[in-house]
């Protein structure tokens, strides 16, 4: 399985994509992420089975486009969001609001 840039098209093991996550919002429920041949920074939300592309209005986030992951799961805490596939995980510390 490869996970895509949706600006530069480059598609990623997701190990190489969940490690460039960079923080969680969890009051928006926001991941931040940073392509690592781009550098396009995008904010994305972590839905069961799929990443949710698109961008805040009026309050909450509104999802245009989604990337189908098979066997995505995620895990909210107070400071962090879990993200796992298959017997793979990895934590996204709690940051900023994105901007």
């Amino acid at each position: 399985m490869l996970i895509p840039c949706l600006a530069c098209d480059s598609r990623f093991v997701p190990d190489d994509y969940f490690r460039a996550c960079s923080s969680y919002h969890r009051g928006m429920d926001l991941v931040s992420w940073t392509c690592p041949r781009c550098g396009n920074r995008d904010d994305l939300r972590v839905l069961p089975g799929e990443l949710g592309f698109g961008y805040p209005h009026q309050g909450r986030y509104d999802v245009l486009a989604r990337v189908r992951v098979p066997g995505l799961r995620r895990q909210r805490g107070d400071m962090r969001l879990d993200i796992s596939l298959g017997r793979v995980s990895w934590r996204v510390p709690a940051g900023r609001r994105p901007a």
